[in-house]
């Protein structure tokens, strides 16, 4: 265990229960980082009022029963009883000799792997993704990629929409127009072109909206192998994009995650029927209702969940209940992950409240609504094109990587081919991190002038903080891996720099247990600023001697590690060269 916050826990641990009895052996110890000194715990502050005497009595009481001497000086009381602990120079650059050599980089593998389903990305089928799915897709892959580091097994699940009344208006559409009309060939070239054609076509005759119900109901029963075959076609053609998408997206998802709607059909009327019979749907103006406790209108009257439409169809609560019932008793999920934009949190605090009323998730299963806030432009409404539509996803990502190369060609030589992949891969990387950097259930402003520069907490800067330790290792003629140290501290920017690598593992375990890219973000770019400060106060390779000279390798190597390793579990892609 390399973590200095989660070593001192664990002594401050020790010491409560040897102070204080086995009661408290297992008391949060509350280790901190601190301004006064590397670390703090408040322990004495909570238990206190507890144990009925001054928190400074207690916290002295503590101090005479830890025993950290090997890892920090002697430590201290402060304040109204904060118990600080200055870690020992040469405990950091052993922990750290340690963190280099660990393909885990002092990671913690979870000590009881769980089974999560992280839902993610989402678009509907037939048509084209826009900006408003770029955030659900890359959080909720870099959600996956963390939790699954820390030891978890992880079930990616792209609950697309390919179901309902709009694969009726497109196929019915599709046979009107003919398989083979130039208007059908937008379904590969311009798929949301033909979409608005058929959603014209569908609010402005009757007939024909008619014809497209009908439609549903033949899609919806697999009887009608003409209807069949055209949605499957629908299928395979948005499976190609979406494959493209994710590709240049660096997104993990695979055609093999993908569990639409249509997955969960014929366990539409098992979920009316249990809930009927369990008492809890009831007929309303027609429908049939769960009116979960708890849940109101403006007005005071109880908000339903609609689970059987008047007409007799089925709607998305129906399905996402089905959805809930097959993560717990087929894929036996003890944790799901929805990351689903913030306008749906109503539905989703509904969905899981219906789902425990019937006794279909235990008390030990997680299900978690991971809010996802609106991409804004920069006069603060919803980023949309001069004409007033969504932002077509692919038209943002070429854009950016347009922009990454206008950037590198201003700062380097390169040659054709390599210049366009570092820029596609720069253009991505800094779409990806302005985005996850935010924290996801917050708004943010898609400004192309910050999120493409080199300066500041970019995804540019930190590519360019990478790639600026590799040249060191080329200068300097020996492989990153190669540099083994053992690493000394003998400047305040190594050992700042040090300690902050050895809270890697603990960041990636807070990451995985609130779901929250942004706070591995915050963590990679005080990593890549305090090598900035370190490279500018202490020579590598004209050090004053070898010693010296393979310490900072060792910590440049260590460094690489941790930003390679965050950039990764990040899905933000890193350039060998910039």
């Amino acid at each position: 265990m390399a973590d200095p916050q989660q070593v001192l826990g664990a002594r401050v641990r020790d010491a409560l229960g040897a102070a204080f009895g086995a009661t408290y052996a297992d008391a949060d110890p509350l280790v901190r980082p601190s301004s006064f000194a590397d670390f703090q715990s408040n322990a004495a502050l909570s238990l206190a009022s507890k144990l009925g005497r001054a928190p400074r009595e207690v916290a002295g009481e503590i101090i005479s029963h830890l025993d950290v001497s090997d890892i920090s000086e002697a430590p201290t009381v402060s304040g109204p009883g904060f118990v600080n602990f200055t870690l020992r120079s040469e405990w950091i650059a052993a922990a750290t000799d340690s963190l280099l050599a660990d393909p885990r980089l002092g990671t913690p593998l979870a000590g009881v792997p769980r089974t999560v389903i992280v839902e993610y990305s989402s678009p509907n089928i037939a048509k084209e993704m826009h900006v408003g799915h770029l955030r659900t897709t890359i959080v909720g892959d870099a959600i996956a990629r963390v939790i699954e580091f820390a030891g978890h097994r992880v079930i990616r699940d792209n609950h697309v929409g390919d179901w309902g009344t709009q694969f009726g208006m497109l196929i019915e559409y599709l046979f009107e127009v003919g398989e083979d009309a130039p208007e059908a060939q937008l379904l590969r070239t311009d798929p949301n072109a033909f979409y608005q054609s058929a959603r014209v076509k569908f609010d402005s005759d009757p007939g024909f909206a008619d014809r497209a119900r009908e439609r549903v109901v033949k899609l919806q029963s697999r009887d009608d192998p003409a209807t069949q075959r055209l949605w499957d076609e629908l299928m395979g053609l948005s499976r190609d994009y979406l494959r493209d998408t994710y590709r240049l997206l660096r997104v993990t998802l695979t055609d093999d995650d993908i569990r639409g709607e249509s997955f969960y059909n014929d366990m539409l009327p098992g979920v009316v029927e249990d809930l009927t019979a369990k008492g809890l749907a009831v007929e309303s103006d027609g429908a049939l209702c769960v009116f979960p406790p708890g849940f109101t209108g403006r007005d005071g009257s109880p908000l339903p969940v609609i689970i059987r439409k008047r007409d007799g169809g089925y709607n998305y609560s129906t399905t996402d209940l089905a959805t809930v019932r097959y993560r717990v008793d087929k894929i036996n999920c003890d944790r799901a992950i929805y990351v689903v934009g913030s306008d749906q949190a109503l539905h989703f605090r509904m969905i899981f409240a219906v789902a425990r009323l019937a006794g279909w998730l235990a008390t030990g299963a997680d299900f978690e609504h991971a809010q996802i806030g609106m991409v804004q432009g920069t006069d603060g409404s919803r980023l949309r094109t001069r004409e007033g539509d969504a932002v077509a996803l692919s038209a943002l990502l070429t854009e950016g990587i347009e922009r990454a190369a206008a950037i590198l060609g201003e700062i380097g030589d390169l040659d054709a081919a390599a210049k366009d992949e570092i820029a596609e891969d720069v253009g991505i990387g800094a779409i990806k991190y302005a985005d996850l950097s935010t924290a996801r259930d917050s708004a943010y402003i898609f400004d192309w002038d910050r999120m493409i520069s080199f300066h500041g907490n970019t995804g540019p800067y930190l590519q360019y903080a990478t790639t600026r330790i590799r040249s060191i290792f080329r200068r300097a003629r020996i492989a990153e891996t190669d540099a083994r140290g053992p690493i000394q501290i003998t400047a305040p920017a190594e050992r700042e720099l040090a300690l902050k690598l050895l809270g890697f593992g603990g960041v990636v375990t807070q990451v995985a247990d609130a779901a929250e890219p942004h706070r591995l973000c915050g963590y990679v770019f005080e990593v890549a600023s305090l090598f900035t400060t370190f490279y500018e106060q202490c020579p590598v390779l004209k050090a004053d001697d070898d010693e010296t000279r393979q310490s900072r390798l060792a910590l440049c190597a260590a460094t690489l590690r941790v930003l390679m390793t965050g950039l990764g579990l990040l899905g933000v892609p890193v350039p060998d060269r910039m």
